[in-house]
């Protein structure tokens, strides 16, 4: 168990889990109140990336619709406190029956597909659901609904920036420990085999495709979780957030960070949101830079900065082995030269 924790694949994701628990008590000592709000957009795209992980990266679900779930996170902190109730209790459990409902509904009809078919399904879900809401003018349609009363966990204000940042950091870190024990659980194993062969997994006896449904359905709900802490954080709710361009956004974080892996979302939405923010600093032109960038990262190895670490992983045991090996050597040549 140590020994696993030494790997840079592990230490290195645990040592940056660290550093963002810092990051509020460092920006303060520091006096820039900037980077809380910063650091707490990474954390909870990390979240919706890491949920997203579960149908992609271990049930091989490749769609262009959690951004809907995000959306409907976010509306529902938008409209009951529009409506005068900031209970943050009543928003998060409307926003779990809400998100699990629309992911059991619209995962139900997209999985009778494959390919092609089941990512226009699941963009065209999306794409229905932003226009639902663009065409609701009473709660500022396009524009979007400004959140005057935010969520309250009982004493927990959610309106202020550390309690949230805290919140979004305790359920990612929460989320990433469930997925590590998932990865190695009966549930996932039959998951990632039903993505490497659905026909083989059924054969065996295993209902691959309510695997495959109860896997979307839990992304659906973690994915709308993150639309609740993000409406929080921006004290904002607009169909925006339910645009194809969001589910992009997640598809490249899991993929930049390595499918299928544990700590591969974090990686991907430190990566992307970091990098992105820092080109803005030098460049009007960001993305002329920051797509190719992507590109050359997704050609060089497809399992992304994950599979870099694991590369690293590979080179230290190889270091660790010839320093045994040498150690060997020199107490068989000081035995010798002894019984000589």
């Amino acid at each position: 168990m140590m020994m696993n924790l030494l790997r840079p694949s592990v230490m290195l994701p645990l040592l940056l889990m660290a550093g963002l628990a810092l990051v509020p008590v460092i920006a303060v000592a520091a006096g820039e109140q900037f980077y809380i709000s910063f650091f707490a957009r990474i954390v909870i795209y990390a979240i919706a990336a890491t949920a997203l992980n579960l149908a992609l990266g271990y049930g091989g679900m490749v769609g262009f619709g959690h951004a809907l779930f995000m959306g409907l996170g976010a509306y529902c902190v938008a409209l009951p406190a529009f409506f005068g109730f900031s209970n943050g209790w009543l928003q998060l459990l409307l926003t779990i029956v809400v998100c699990a409902l629309a992911g059991l509904v619209t995962g139900a009809i997209s999985l009778r597909t494959r390919g092609i078919a089941f990512i226009m399904i699941t963009l065209a879900f999306a794409q229905m659901g932003y226009f639902i809401f663009v065409s609701l003018k009473q709660f500022g349609g396009d524009d979007g609904m400004t959140i005057a009363t935010t969520s309250r966990l009982g004493v927990i204000d959610l309106g202020s920036t550390t309690p949230l940042y805290y919140a979004s950091w305790l359920m990612l870190a929460v989320l990433v420990l469930w997925m590590a024990k998932v990865r190695s659980s009966p549930f996932g194993m039959a998951l990632r085999a039903s993505r490497q062969n659905f026909t083989r997994v059924n054969a065996l006896g295993f209902p691959a495709m309510r695997f495959q449904l109860l896997a979307y359905v839990i992304s659906s709900v973690g994915c709308g979780i993150a639309g609740f802490l993000l409406a929080n954080l921006n004290a904002f709710a607009s169909p925006g957030m339910m645009s194809w361009q969001i589910s992009g956004e997640l598809i490249v974080m899991v993929v930049l960070g390595g499918l299928g892996s544990v700590f591969g979302p974090l990686l991907g939405a430190v990566a992307f949101i970091g990098l992105e923010e820092t080109l803005k600093l030098y460049t009007a032109h960001p993305m002329a830079i920051f797509g190719p960038l992507i590109v050359l990262v997704a050609l060089s190895g497809k399992d992304g900065l994950t599979g870099s670490l694991e590369w690293l992983d590979r080179l230290v045991a190889k270091w660790s082995a010839s320093k045994k090996e040498a150690g060997a050597d020199v107490m068989a040549v000081a035995i010798d030269g002894a019984v000589k």
